[in-house]
């Protein structure tokens, strides 16, 4: 299109990630005017700026060393004041179970602490090579940190029936399948999922707790959709709430790593690449040799300062905390309201079906694919999936994600033959959604037609 070349459409709309700004969300002002005035501190003499912005910059300035946000870590595991912060956001959220700020270890976003863990996991060849329970659907980045962590990867099918719920179950079979083939050594977790949108109840949580102390295994916990609960009828209950108040032996044996970042709906700030893991029950000599880890490094100071103001926002009477709240509602209005818009739409189109979110920013539709598509894909050596996808960005300029990257296989848990084709972002500002679906349509149409 830049380049000239004739498309029925200007305007190119990318959905098949979780970052809400790339597709016109704006980003939250406080956060934005903290991190102005910490990247530029003559910015503290404007009064243009809200009080309560200047003082939570200063802060922030204070602990950084020489005053500046160029400065290194003092320590690998980062700032103390923004573990603190984080402690306390942690201990607000889960009903006053308290978390310890050196259990908070920073990183470079939720890819590079969850790798971290991983190549502390990986050890073994053949029989006694180190595998990991992963969901399935699961982030579509899991199974190549897998791969580069030299682990084994050992699917677990989520239930598209019960709205991809977590199967007890499920976890024995796949755990069965392992025996003469791997180690299996830890079990990954998205709740609420990553990217189905499910929200786990704590019965489950409690049980895969009890299943994870019986096999030993590490719980890796990714929660970043924490934040966008749709609806009232679901609640979000973190993973080491519920550990710890089961009560010994459970809280004391069974190793935890929570993961959250700056990519939550409501932050969206996907750039910075900043997250954090709380880690509980790890050894405290694997704890330190985290920090000493090559691939660890002192964490970047700006994502830290950023994920210090998500886990401590404006407070009421504070001069920035109603614009705040009318656009962190908004944000959530918006979700809510796209959500519903567009599983509506997807089950509205024939061949077409889609269970809805309960959380998160994704919907994970299924397509009956023609079997035309599906034979045009062989012949280019192709998953099906992914030509529609290349097809519809081709011909109607949106791109989606392909299922396929999010671990679907037929052969492994014979699974009907309409896949998940489309990872579709919809936290985006409801013209451009809009402006999604109706070309959806169009393309979709025109496709079952052609194939017909």
């Amino acid at each position: 299109v830049q380049q000239g070349e004739q498309k029925p459409f200007e305007r190119v709309y990318d959905v098949s990630s979780g970052d809400p700004h790339r597709v016109g969300m704006p980003p939250l002002t406080f956060i934005r005017q903290v991190l102005a005035a910490c990247l530029y501190p003559d910015l503290l003499k404007d009064d243009s700026l809200p009080v309560d912005v200047r003082q939570r910059a200063r802060t922030l300035l204070d602990v950084c060393e020489g005053g500046s946000v160029g400065s290194y870590s003092l320590t690998y595991s980062g700032i103390p004041l923004i573990q603190k912060t984080i402690a306390e956001f942690i201990t607000r959220r889960d009903g006053g179970v308290e978390s310890k700020p050196e259990n908070i270890i920073f990183s470079s976003g939720l890819e590079r602490a969850l790798s971290l863990v991983l190549h502390l996991l990986s050890g073994g060849e053949g029989q006694t090579r180190t595998g990991v329970l992963t969901p399935v659907p699961c982030p579509h980045t899991l199974p190549m940190q897998l791969d580069e962590a030299h682990l084994e990867q050992v699917s677990y099918q989520l239930l598209e029936e019960q709205g991809w719920a977590l199967d007890l179950a499920e976890l024995h079979r796949a755990l069965r399948t392992t025996r003469g083939r791997c180690e299996t050594r830890a079990i990954y977790i998205s709740n609420p999922g990553n990217p189905t949108g499910h929200v786990q109840d704590r019965k489950t949580i409690e049980e895969v707790i009890r299943f994870a102390a019986s096999e030993s295994l590490v719980l890796l916990v990714e929660e970043v959709f924490q934040d966008s609960v749709l609806g009232q009828e679901k609640r979000f209950v973190s993973y080491r709430k519920v550990l710890l108040e089961m009560g010994e032996p459970y809280s004391k044996r069974v190793e935890l790593v929570s993961l959250h970042s700056l990519c939550t709906a409501g932050m969206g700030e996907c750039g910075l690449r900043g997250g954090y893991m709380e880690v509980i029950n790890m050894d405290p000599a694997v704890r330190e040799f985290i920090n000493i880890l090559p691939c660890s490094g002192s964490p970047p100071i700006l994502p830290q300062l950023a994920l210090g103001v998500m886990a401590s926002p404006p407070s009421p009477g504070d001069s920035s905390y109603e614009t705040f709240m009318q656009e962190v509602l908004h944000v959530e209005r918006t979700l809510s309201h796209n959500a519903r818009r567009a599983c509506e739409f997807l089950n509205g189109l024939p061949r077409m079906s889609c269970v809805p979110a309960e959380a998160g920013i994704f919907l994970y539709p299924r397509l009956d694919l023609p079997l035309g598509i599906t034979e045009q894909a062989q012949m280019l050596g192709v998953e099906p999936d992914v030509l529609f996808c290349q097809r519809f960005l081709e011909e109607e300029g949106v791109c989606v994600g392909p299922g396929c990257e999010n671990g679907q296989d037929d052969d492994n848990f014979h699974i009907r033959s309409a896949k998940p084709t489309a990872l579709i972002c919809v936290l985006a500002p409801p013209a451009a959604l809009e402006e999604v679906l109706t070309r959806l349509r169009s393309f979709h149409l025109r496709l079952l037609s052609s194939c017909c």
